[in-house]
């Protein structure tokens, strides 16, 4: 499985349930990765989406432990043995787990690659992606040049785990 995220330089992901910032390259670049794949997102990340809808073009499993919480284009998964269940039926490169914390949280441990947009600031965050360069099984393979978006500065990473 694949982890996919954008942090800042102390991996923050979010303030006060929105993303820290949204760079047109960066979004189209995940729309691309993801298209015709699946993501798992929690439900707080779900509602950061446009009109707080399932992305199009994409299996989408929403993990929520509300066991009323539906939504019309998605598999509802109310726990870990849950969307594994959903997650079966596809194979692990096609499957991309895309927030927020607590879900990166739960299935790291489960993932091989991780594709991370590294931009280079420190925003005021309340969410945070695991640290992937203190973690001995995660390395860091793959860095794009530096990108700039207005005045910010990021990088695309490939991080991979270690003997997997």
């Amino acid at each position: 499985m694949n982890v996919i995220a954008a942090v800042d330089s102390n991996w923050g992901i979010g303030y006060k349930g929105k993303l820290l910032v949204q760079i047109p390259l960066d979004q189209k670049w995940f729309q691309t990765v993801t298209k015709d794949k699946v993501i798992v997102v929690g439900r707080k990340t779900l509602a950061t989406f446009p009109n707080g809808l399932p992305l199009p073009s994409r299996k989408n499993i929403i993990l929520s432990e509300n066991p009323n919480f539906f939504i019309k284009g998605a598999e509802v998964a109310h726990n870990m043995e849950e969307a594994f269940g959903f997650l079966k039926e596809w194979n692990k490169e096609d499957i991309y787990i895309a927030g927020g914390e607590s879900i990166y949280k739960q299935f790291l441990p489960y993932c091989k690659v991780a594709h991370i947009t590294r931009i280079h600031y420190s925003y005021e965050a309340d969410t945070w992606f695991p640290n992937l360069d203190i973690r001995k099984e995660w390395e860091l393979t793959e860095e794009s040049e530096e990108q700039t978006y207005f005045d910010l500065e990021y990088t695309f990473q490939k991080f991979e785990r270690k003997g997997k």
